[in-house]
């Protein structure tokens, strides 16, 4: 203890805290006080911490440290039921909580230092699951993960750049050439003010040089922000599109959809969702998580030599002999029990990893499709910016190509007619104007004749009263035609009615007793359906009984082939050690001095085998 209280002195009087402490005054410090000097170390370590203790309530004061400590993973003494009284003394100023803390501080400031500077940017916040259903949220999300993951790219490289260690001869070299280069750039400087000097207006040439320098710089920087502005309508056009999209699909399916499809559809949705919240993503997080601990102690670790990796070669190779070994051991035991439940663990395993397959499948597909949709929307997009009008998609588009190929026939046809009509007008112009020319020259002779006599104009009068008289008997005619026809209307329209009625009088009845029957069938369709299902459910449930039994029977015939075999083996070395062993005792027994001598026993070298054998037998 002593030694720690003078290793907190020693520190507490170097920079940058400079406190003139010895034992004894560092020793009778009040709790506050204490307080105010581990605050005051946690302030060098965190700017943020830099607070009067006197001006702060107790329990914000502990509030703060403790996450402080958090962050640089301090551990208290002792186990989980020490916590309140470490958190007790921490808030009292208790010098056994204290000094412990302070030590620990003071020993690692600069490792410290870093560890809460990047606290403050790799601290992750938790975002509920709920919020992130909002593209807005998750959109951010996102943007702020990459920030985080390109801060941890930048600072990796800043700190090899720091521990790469340029040398002071060449920083100097590289001084001394920026130097020259600027004594280079001031002369000629010099030379061009001394050109420039001759020239009229050269202050007025200046300062419209420097006006223009500037504009240039303000329209670069305009232009940047212009195409800032045009990328954030472009992300809102998209986010509009979609949200846009998902509201006509949405309507789309609520219009389609009955309540069951939808809480179908829903239900999948949510055991979807659920295995991907409870199984899917805990487990990635999981073994994320194991790598970034990996990676974290690999990166901790010194640098390894050619020698170091030499000697986990030798220890990895060590390992694997071990575990073939004791692989070996448990297929001699070949517990039938072990067998089962090693199948059984097989089977959950391949069924998990189709699982998981199957999952990242249906993530794949749903990402494709939103990256379809929005190419979808795009497209769509520059449609309308060519020509104004909105896209048509799957059957709508099928409809209007029918009804353009339809209009396209008819549109031929018309055309045709339209040929055909311009031929006949062609001729029936030219004939018109043939009539005219010879009407006008009987006119001309009718006139002509007419003054020869002395009754000029007789024609046009007589021409006049004739078509005053026809113009009356046509409107007569036209008077009495309307009547006799409204006449016949009516009567027709009357007999068409009654001819209906009594047609369809029939139908109707017909109709009547179909219905009927109809609402009889479908009932008796959904009874059958009904009964169908369940008999269907029954034997699917035996079927993959059975399967399951076959599939164990299968599993045992195996495992009872494989012990056959393995005991057939182990007897014929048995019989092949029984038979060495009775030619041993021949010759051992026999009366002749040689076959005496081939004995194993009688040799000193081969007395362990002869022992070995012995024990077998």
């Amino acid at each position: 203890m002593s030694d720690q209280i003078k290793f907190i002195v020693d520190n507490l009087n170097k920079e940058p805290f400079r406190k003139n402490y010895n034992l004894i005054t560092f020793d009778s410090l009040e709790p506050m006080q204490l307080l105010q000097i581990l605050n005051d170390v946690l302030a060098e370590i965190d700017p943020k911490q830099v607070v009067d203790i006197r001006e702060e309530m107790p329990e914000h004061t502990a509030k703060r440290m403790l996450s402080l400590l958090g962050i640089l993973k301090y551990k208290p003494p002792g186990n989980a039921t020490d916590m309140s009284t470490f958190r007790q003394g921490l808030v009292i100023g208790s010098k056994p909580v204290i000094y412990p803390v302070l030590h620990w501080l003071l020993q690692r400031t600069n490792e410290l230092k870093k560890r809460a500077y990047l606290a403050r940017f790799l601290i992750k916040l938790e975002v509920p699951s709920e919020f992130l259903q909002d593209e807005t949220v998750a959109d951010t999300n996102k943007q702020y993960e990459e920030l985080m993951e390109a801060f941890k790219t930048l600072h990796k490289e800043c700190e090899q750049l720091k521990t790469s260690g340029f040398s002071t001869a060449e920083i100097r070299r590289d001084i001394s050439a920026m130097e020259d280069e600027k004594d280079q750039l001031i002369k000629r400087v010099e030379r061009l003010k001394k050109r420039v000097e001759t020239v009229q207006n050269h202050q007025r040439m200046l300062k419209i040089a420097r006006q223009l320098r500037v504009e240039k710089e303000r329209e670069e920087f305009l232009a940047q922000q212009k195409q800032e502005q045009k990328n954030q309508l472009f992300h809102a056009v998209q986010r509009l599109q979609r949200v846009q999209n998902q509201l006509k699909s949405m309507r789309h399916a609520a219009a389609d959809a009955k309540p069951e499809s939808l809480m179908k559809r829903l239900e999948e949705e949510i055991k979807f969702n659920s295995y991907m919240v409870t199984e899917k993503f805990p487990k990635e997080l999981e073994s994320k998580k194991k790598e970034l601990h990996f990676l974290q102690k690999v990166v901790s670790e010194p640098a390894m030599g050619h020698s170091d990796l030499l000697e986990l070669e030798s220890n990895i190779n060590e390992i694997n002999t071990q575990i073939n070994q004791l692989i070996e051991k448990k297929m001699m035991r070949n517990e039938p029990i072990e067998g089962k439940l090693s199948l059984y663990r097989q089977q959950a395993s391949i069924i998990s990893r189709k699982k998981e397959a199957k999952a990242e499948e249906l993530q794949e597909a749903k990402e494709k499709l939103a990256s379809l949709e929005r190419e979808v929307s795009v497209k769509t997009n520059q449609t309308r910016e060519f020509d104004g009008t909105e896209v048509l998609k799957g059957d709508e588009f099928k409809r209007y190509v029918s009804k353009l190929r339809s209009k396209s026939t008819v549109f031929k046809k018309k055309h045709q007619i339209i040929a055909e009509f311009k031929a006949e007008f062609g001729l029936l112009q030219r004939t018109e104007e043939l009539l005219k020319q010879r009407h006008e020259n009987v006119q001309h002779q009718l006139r002509t004749i007419e003054e020869k006599k002395g009754i000029s104009g007789y024609s046009y009068t007589q021409e006049e009263l004739e078509r005053v008289s026809a113009l009356k008997s046509e409107v007569d005619e036209m008077k009495g035609r309307t009547l006799d026809d409204m006449s016949e209307m009516v009567k027709k329209l009357n007999s068409l009615v009654s001819e209906k009625k009594s047609a369809l009088a029939p139908v109707i009845k017909e109709l009547r007793q179909l219905r009927q029957k109809c609402q009889e069938l479908t009932q008796e369709c959904d009874e059958k359906k009904s009964q169908y299902d369940s008999c269907a459910a029954g034997l699917e449930s035996n079927r993959s009984k059975l399967e399951q039994e076959v599939r164990g029977l299968r599993e045992e015939c195996l495992q009872e082939e494989s012990r056959y075999h393995y005991t057939n083996c182990m007897i014929k070395n048995l019989e092949v050690q029984l038979r060495r062993a009775t030619d041993e005792m021949k010759a051992y027994v026999s009366s002749d001095q040689q076959e005496k001598r081939k004995a194993i026993r009688n040799s000193e070298k081969n007395k362990k085998l002869y022992e070995k054998v012995m024990v077998q037998i």
